[in-house]
């Protein structure tokens, strides 16, 4: 997938869901995580790191084969931040909560809305897909709450 075809992507993905947010694209986080994309409030702006996308499809797929997708559902879950009417209101909970649990529900809850919202604009075609990512990228989250030694 070259430049011209994730520009076309999302463009596509844009339309589809309605979004006006800004999008752009960088070839590596600045940092030591591997994060494929960030939505930043304060400027309506999405960004999708191409490295650390390609390294997750890897890593999940064990290809890039299916990264045209991998990128697609990237995109639209950055969006659904975006677009997440309840995120500024998570967000302030966040970071006013005590709790430690706390904290850990409401990151869950704020990354499951940017995933529901994926869903709905997500092609029925890349569901699979879709399902895999959603089950990986939430496993941290959930694991985090279970109780110890469960």
């Amino acid at each position: 997938m070259n430049n011209t075809d994730m520009n076309k992507t999302m463009k596509d993905v844009l339309a589809l869901s309605g979004s006006n947010a800004n999008v752009r694209l960088m070839n590596r986080f600045p940092g030591n995580r591997l994060v494929g994309g960030k939505y930043s409030p304060g400027t309506h702006t999405v960004t999708l790191y191409i490295e650390e996308i390609r390294k997750q499809c890897r890593l999940l797929f064990a290809s890039e084969d299916v990264f045209p997708i991998y990128f697609w559902i990237v995109l639209a879950h950055e969006l659904g931040h975006a677009e997440d009417s309840e995120l500024n209101t998570l967000s302030e909970r966040y970071d006013i909560c005590g709790s430690d649990v706390e904290r850990k529900r409401i990151a869950l809850k704020i990354e499951e809305n940017a995933w529901d919202f994926a869903r709905t604009i997500v092609p029925e075609d890349y569901r699979g897909i879709l399902e895999e990512i959603i089950d990986q990228s939430l496993r941290a989250y959930r694991e985090d709450l279970e109780p110890v030694g469960a």
